[in-house]
């Protein structure tokens, strides 16, 4: 079931529209939330709006937008005045344009929602737009305002939706000139290119982002779990193991780092594991032979376990 959706609105197409739903694509709820306290108290701390001059606190209802146009000098806008000046994109997608999904340089990608349509009566028409950019291997570019923004936003099919991602604007991208121009022009020797080719071909697998953690998270879960376990959490210092990786060491020359490289892998247990996979490969039965052995023993196995929703 869909989760509470960031915005409603239209997607358009020239005259087609349907009512549709942008949903989140990423989150970062299983952090751990950590607050800033009191360290003599443990109590959380509360921070108050104050007015930077007389120091006095601002009570909501006299907090206003200001906008700055000279140093120090703001210009007050209200509620009502934002309210005029609101674009049709507030409540509406529309699609301007198409590019193919290729040209869209990766630097322009800022964040990703899921596009969903809102009610029965809307699908049909998001599918024909999705289908019809799906077939055309077409991305469309279009508006909508987020948090009072108007951003421009990548719209492509996605599963049996769409993924609209928020794109940076072209004054928010910086050219790679200033940071790239003192990097002297040179052809690594084909020896050395080999060396680091094999240590690539050996390293190469799938795409899997769950293979790789938060160890910072992890080493912060584990020293709360340490202190909450102590008998005053106040104040407690609690040694943690240090599992940082040892500095590298010193290395004569680059060939020579990479010939270290290329043996340390072959004694690494991931590469022990890939050598060791075509043996198992060959070593696998025929399906009519595992057919016949399974016939002969026969094991009944425990039910999966059900895991609790939520």
């Amino acid at each position: 079931m869909a989760g509470r959706s960031y915005w409603k609105g239209h997607l358009r197409l020239s005259l087609v529209s349907c009512a549709v739903a942008l949903y989140p694509a990423t989150g970062a709820s299983s952090h751990l939330k950590c607050h800033t306290i009191n360290r003599r108290t443990g109590n959380r701390i509360n921070e108050e709006v104050v007015d930077s001059v007389t120091r006095e606190p601002v009570p909501k209802e006299d907090r206003v937008k200001g906008c700055e146009i000279a140093k120090n000098e703001l210009i007050p806008i209200e509620e009502e005045e934002l309210q005029r000046i609101r674009l049709e994109s507030t409540h509406t997608l529309n699609i301007e344009s198409f590019v193919a999904r290729a040209e869209v340089d990766e630097r322009y990608l800022e964040k990703p929602y899921y596009l969903a349509p809102e009610d029965k009566v809307s699908r049909e028409a998001f599918a024909v737009i999705r289908d019809a950019m799906r077939e055309k291997g077409k991305a469309g570019l279009g508006r909508l305002v987020l948090a009072r923004k108007e951003r421009v936003a990548l719209v492509e099919p996605f599963d049996k939706g769409m993924m609209v991602t928020l794109l940076r604007a072209a004054d928010e991208v910086r050219s790679p000139t200033a940071t790239f121009e003192e990097i002297a022009d040179f052809e690594a020797p084909a020896d050395m290119r080999e060396l680091a080719a094999q240590l690539i071909e050996r390293n190469t697998g799938v795409f899997d982002p769950s293979r790789f953690e938060d160890r910072y998270e992890l080493a912060l879960a584990a020293l709360v779990q340490s202190k909450a376990k102590s008998a005053s959490k106040i104040g407690t210092q609690v040694a943690v193991g240090d599992d940082a990786e040892p500095p590298p060491s010193n290395v004569v020359s680059l060939m020579e780092a990479l010939k270290r490289s290329i043996r340390d892998d072959k004694t690494s247990p991931s590469a022990a594991k890939a050598a060791d996979q075509p043996d198992r490969e060959k070593a696998k039965p025929s399906r009519g032979a595992a057919t016949a052995a399974a016939a002969k023993t026969r094991v009944k196995r425990p039910a999966p376990a059900l895991r609790k929703a939520g």
